[in-house]
């Protein structure tokens, strides 16, 4: 059993003291992250939330509190009380690299086993054991400062929008299950058996009762929950900070969250951001950077030579303008030392992994291009791409052909792994982009059908409702989304609030009037009662937390995370429930694997 603190009270985190508290007695707890025993010097490396503090014992040290310094081993609690001193080897790594505590009481709270890893050296150890073992893991100061972080970001977005007359409220975990992109986890019930709820995949409806409902301003930071395939940048529990507004246009909600971002940014990292973030239409985006999320941190923007490939005899490029399409490039400055024959082969295989049909490309290294496809060419036109690419000696050119949208968004991919390998990416850039004149409807290549681009109660822009029957292409959304760095960090939209468009919606979905009523009968009558223009946005916590962070995964921003395969690793959450709790469910399992 270990030793009592009674009669100690902290006097501050182990990282808050420095030179001007020198001379001051004070108390601290927290973990032994080393010990190090010198013989007549003994040093202990003291750990909590805030950082690390140095414990010294010496010739002066009671010899009690001595012999139990010694026996000190990582990761064990302790408390130490002690008088703050000026080190006479300082270490310029740490905050309080130049103090220490001269230890005159010191005691074993609680002795821990020897750790499966080494905390401050988990980043080296495989996810199957950390995350086994995630409260050990999260001793480490760098996801303690990532969770630390997330707190604050989530105490800034409470401030803020509380300052701005917002109202949290808090919307239902259990609800009706309703069609929003994703599927639903889903929990049954057993006082109505056969019925289930599901988990919100975020809290849509609800907060558009709220306006209905009167309360102008709604906030939450709300849980939300997809069943799809996990990455790096997608977890199935995630939280964004939900708001609406009424009374407003979309201008009116992006000029809040520029507000939002302003303050988080100077108040985490002390970055200024413009108060007027840039605005870039989607369109603009595509064709730029061939993606709706672009990372506008570097160049090498996405050319269009549709003109100039046409007037060629290569097939491959004619036979893609020919079906509709286009022909793209980017030039990648001063590529050419960086991708060989062999680097170019790889990059032609990636390029076919995600849909193309090559990848055509001009290398200039040496005094005259290499042109992989030069003998399709008539003479001059090489010279003439050249020229319109602006590209020089020492840069490579990579050109796709396909279908417009298709090649569009190969492109963009190429873009961003030919930038990574170049290392031409800034960091410590911070670039948000707003994203407008969002489409409606998106077309899908495979069936030549147009399906829904956002959820079905987002309003089109008033200029465009006359073509929802005819012409799905010039439909726009009043929808935008905010990006930084490339990664989507919210969407948002104003909301559809007559009672006759919405219905609508629902039917160009491909809904009949009996599903509509049963799944959304009580918000379309909710309607009837009068409801105040209004719209909203959802910024990912996470996804935030996790570029200021500087981190490689949601993973490391999120307390305990789900692996790939949606499972916990720690507790080992999904599991199996008893025969008698799925009696009571009315639940029967079927081809139950093991």
């Amino acid at each position: 059993m270990g030793e009592s603190i009674k009669g100690l009270k902290r006097t501050a985190y182990c990282a808050e003291f420095n030179m001007k508290n020198v001379g001051e007695e004070i108390t601290v707890f927290g973990w032994v992250q080393r010990q190090r025993d010198l013989g007549n010097l003994i040093f202990i490396d003291l750990r909590d939330r805030s950082g690390i503090i140095q414990l010294s014992f010496n010739d002066n040290t009671d010899s009690d509190i001595f012999e139990k310094a010694k026996s000190a081993r990582t990761e064990w609690v302790v408390a130490a009380k002690g008088v703050v001193a000026e080190r006479e080897s300082k270490n310029k790594e740490i905050p309080t690299g130049d103090i220490e505590v001269m230890v005159n009481d010191f005691r074993i709270v609680s002795k821990a086993q020897t750790p499966p890893f080494e905390v401050e050296k988990s980043d080296s150890v495989g996810d199957d054991v950390t995350l086994k073992y995630r409260y050990l893991e999260l001793r480490n100061e760098k996801l303690t400062r990532n969770i630390l972080m997330r707190h604050k970001i989530a105490k800034i977005a409470r401030e803020y929008f509380y300052a701005n007359d917002f109202i949290e409220i808090e919307t239902p975990m259990m609800i009706k299950s309703t069609p929003e992109g994703a599927r639903d986890y889903v929990v049954p019930s057993r006082v109505h058996n056969g019925k289930f709820y599901a988990l919100p995949q975020s809290p849509q409806i609800y907060k558009q009762l709220t306006m209905i409902a009167g309360f102008d301003r709604y906030i939450q930071l709300a849980r939300c929950f997809r069943d799809e395939d996990l990455r790096a940048d997608r977890q199935p529990e995630f939280t964004q900070i939900d708001l609406e507004m009424s009374f407003v246009e979309c201008d009116d909600i992006m000029t809040m969250a520029e507000g939002f971002i302003s303050k988080l940014m100077k108040e985490t990292i002390g970055v200024d951001v413009p108060e007027r973030l840039p605005r870039m239409t989607f369109e603009e985006a595509m064709n730029k950077y061939g993606s709706d999320k672009p990372d506008t941190r570097f160049g090498m923007l996405i050319e269009d030579i549709s003109d100039w490939a046409d007037k060629t005899d290569f097939v491959v490029f004619k036979s893609a303008i020919a079906d509709g399409g286009s022909v793209k490039a980017i030039v990648a400055k001063g590529g050419a030392a960086n991708y060989s024959r062999k680097k170019i082969d790889k990059l032609t295989n990636h390029a076919k992994g995600i849909g193309a049909k090559g990848l055509a490309y001009i290398r200039w290294a040496d005094e005259a291009p290499n042109c992989s496809f030069a003998k399709f060419l008539k003479e001059g036109e090489l010279e003439e791409l050249i020229s319109l690419l602006g590209a020089e000696k020492g840069d490579v050119v990579f050109i796709v052909s396909d279908k417009t949208r298709k090649a569009l968004t190969i492109m963009g991919a190429l873009r961003l792994l030919v930038a990574k390998e170049l290392d031409i990416i800034p960091e410590n850039k911070w670039n948000y982009l707003w994203i407008t004149e969002m489409p409606f409807f998106e077309l899908d290549e495979e069936t030549g059908e147009y399906v829904a681009a956002h959820h079905p109660f987002t309003m089109p822009m008033e200029e465009s409702v006359q073509y929802l029957d005819t012409d799905k292409s010039k439909v726009k959304a009043q929808a935008f989304d905010l990006v930084l760095n490339g990664t989507e960090l919210s969407s948002g939209s104003m909301r559809i609030t007559d009672c006759a468009l919405q219905n609508k919606m629902f039917e160009l979905l491909g809904m009949e009037q009996e599903e509509i009523d049963a799944k959304f009968g009580f918000l379309v009558d909710a309607y009837q009662y009068a409801a105040p223009p209004h719209g909203g946005m959802g910024i990912g916590l996470d996804r935030l937390a996790m570029l200021i962070c500087g981190a490689d995964s949601l993973r490391d921003v999120v307390a305990f995370p789900k692996v790939q395969n949606a499972s916990e690793l720690m507790s080992g959450a999904p599991s199996y429930i008893d025969g008698v709790q799925l009696d009571e469910l009315g639940i029967n399992i079927v081809n139950k694997e093991d």
